[in-house]
C-alpha cells in the first residue's frame, strides 16, 4: 500500500485497459503495486543522464526489496531534450532489448520526463507487439499531461509526434517531490500545459492560477498536489470516452498545432514543449478572436493569466508564416485540406476545420517576430 502525505488516486477506465494513477511524495521509493502480479523477471528503466542520478538508485531499491533480482534491473539513459526523441534511440532501445533476451512480459519503466515517456512508450507498444509499462513522469508537464492516456510517439525533421502509437501503460507512478529538482525554466514549461487546462474549461485550476500564481511559481507542495490531481482527473475523464482521439480527446490539442510547428521550425531545440504550447494558445486565441468567437477582453485576460506564471505569449523567433503553415498542413490532426484547430467560443473549446490560411497567416506573423 502507498502511503504518502496528501497521497491522491485516480483511475482510468478504458475498454481494453484500467490503471491507477499515484499522485504523493516519496512514491519513487514505495512499494510500486503493479508489481505484486507482475510475471516476467527483467525490468529496463530508461531515463536520462540528468534524472538518473537524482533518482535511479532509489527505484532500483524500491524494485529489489519487491523481490526483482538486481542483475535483471537494467537501465538505458537518453541524451535529455526534444531532439533526442527520435527513430535512432527508439530503434537503439529496441535493439537492447533483443539484445538482453527481453521477453513482453518483462517491464519497460519510463523514468523522466516528456520525452522519455513518449519515447519509452512508443518502444513499449511495438516490441514483441506490446510490453509492460509503467510510466513515472519526473517534470510537471509529464505528470499533468504526457504520462496519461496512451500517447507515444517519436519526433520526424518534418513534424512533431508524426511517428507513434496509442498504448497505455500499467501504472502511473507521480512523485511531487521530483518537482523540487527542476530547473526553474522546466518547471515554468509544465505550466503552459496547466493552463491549457484551465482555459479548456477546468474552472477549479483556473481559479487556482489566477488567485495562486506566486504559491504556483514558489512550487508549494499542496497547491501542486491539487494542480497535478485536477489535470489527470480532466485527462483521465476524456480519455476514457475518447481514448483514440477520435473526437472529443481532440480538445486536449489546444494551441498545438501552432506549438508543434514552432518546435520543428526551430529545430526541437529553442523552446521547451510547454513555452511553445503556451504560445500556441495565445495564437489559437487570437484565432478565435478574430474569427468573434470570443472578445478581446478573453483574449487578454489569458495573456495575462500566462504572463503571471512567466510563460512567454509571442514567437521571438523570425518565422515565414509560408514555412509554418506547411508544417501545420502535416499536423496528424488533420483530416482534410484544411486545417484542424481546437478555438475558444463563448461555450467552450470547439474543433475547427479552418480553411481560411491567410487568417491564420495574419496570426503567425502577429504572434512572431518574421
Amino acid at each position: 500500500m502507498l502511503n504518502s502525505t496528501n497521497l491522491k488516486q485516480l483511475s482510468v477506465s478504458l475498454k481494453d485497459a484500467n490503471y491507477l494513477i499515484h499522485i504523493g511524495a516519496s512514491l519513487i521509493s514505495q512499494k510500486i503495486p503493479f508489481l505484486d502480479d507482475f510475471s516476467g523477471s527483467k525490468v529496463l528503466v530508461v531515463s536520462n543522464p540528468i534524472v538518473a542520478p537524482l533518482y535511479i538508485n532509489q527505484l532500483t531499491r524500491n524494485l529489489c526489496n519487491q523481490g526483482l533480482n538486481e542483475s535483471n534491473i537494467h537501465t538505458f539513459l537518453i541524451a535529455d531534450g526534444e531532439i533526442n526523441k527520435n527513430k535512432e534511440n527508439y530503434f537503439l532501445l529496441l535493439d537492447y532489448l533483443i539484445q538482453n533476451n527481453f521477453k513482453r512480459n518483462d517491464l519497460i519503466i519510463a523514468l523522466g520526463g516528456g520525452v522519455i515517456g513518449d519515447l519509452t512508450g512508443f518502444v513499449a507498444a511495438s516490441f514483441q507487439r506490446g510490453m509492460n509499462l509503467i510510466q513515472v513522469p519526473t517534470t510537471l508537464l509529464s505528470q499533468v499531461d504526457s504520462s496519461v492516456g496512451g500517447k507515444t510517439a517519436i519526433n520526424h525533421p518534418q513534424g512533431k509526434n508524426l511517428i507513434g502509437a496509442f498504448y497505455q501503460p500499467k501504472q502511473v507512478i507521480i512523485d511531487t517531490d521530483s518537482l523540487s529538482s527542476l530547473p526553474d525554466r522546466e518547471y515554468i514549461s509544465g505550466l503552459g500545459e496547466v493552463a491549457k487546462y484551465a482555459f479548456l474549461g477546468e474552472k477549479d485550476i483556473l481559479s487556482l492560477l489566477e488567485t495562486k500564481a506566486s504559491e504556483i511559481l514558489e512550487r508549494n507542495r499542496v497547491v501542486l498536489t491539487d494542480i497535478i490531481y485536477l489535470c489527470c482527473q480532466m485527462k483521465a475523464n476524456i480519455v476514457a470516452n475518447d481514448e483514440k482521439e477520435m473526437g472529443q480527446r481532440a480538445i486536449l490539442n489546444l494551441g498545438h498545432s501552432f506549438a508543434h510547428a514552432i518546435e520543428t521550425l526551430t529545430g526541437y531545440t529553442h523552446f521547451l514543449h510547454g513555452e511553445a504550447v503556451s504560445i500556441g494558445i495565445v495564437m489559437a486565441l487570437a484565432l478565435s478572436a478574430k474569427k468573434k468567437m470570443i472578445d478581446e477582453q478573453s483574449l487578454n485576460s489569458v495573456i495575462k493569466i500566462l504572463k503571471s506564471l512567466k510563460l512567454p505569449v509571442s514567437c521571438e523567433v523570425p518565422l515565414s508564416s509560408n514555412d509554418f503553415l506547411k508544417v501545420m498542413a502535416k499536423d496528424k490532426k488533420n483530416k482534410s485540406e484544411s486545417l484542424r484547430l481546437v478555438l475558444i467560443d463563448r461555450n467552450g473549446p470547439i474543433i475547427y476545420e479552418e480553411n481560411d490560411k491567410s487568417l491564420i497567416a495574419s496570426i503567425i506573423e502577429e504572434y512572431t517576430s518574421g
